[in-house]
């Protein structure tokens, strides 16, 4: 018998997300680009490294980037980190 894991969505991961965003918006842009492929990558790894099927991986990655990224739009339209 052969499980397969189910990754916790990643946009739940609301700490993540913010914190992530925070730390790009007080960056450059080009700056807080690489920071959060770095932060992307990073969490594809981990998740590969943990068995969870590389097109499974590729959606949520491709959430987790549209929710930091919606979460960075919160923050700078507001002009400051939005709970």
């Amino acid at each position: 018998m052969t499980a397969q894991l189910v990754p916790f969505p990643a946009t739940r991961r609301v700490g993540l997300i913010g914190r992530i965003a925070r730390q790009m918006a007080s960056y450059r842009p080009d700056a807080a680009e690489r920071t959060l492929w770095i932060r992307l990558d990073a969490t594809r790894s981990a998740m590969l490294r943990k068995g969870i099927p590389p097109e499974l991986v590729d959606r949520e990655i491709r959430s987790l980037e549209l929710a930091i990224r919606a979460k960075l739009w919160m923050i700078v339209m507001q002009g400051g980190d939005v709970a």
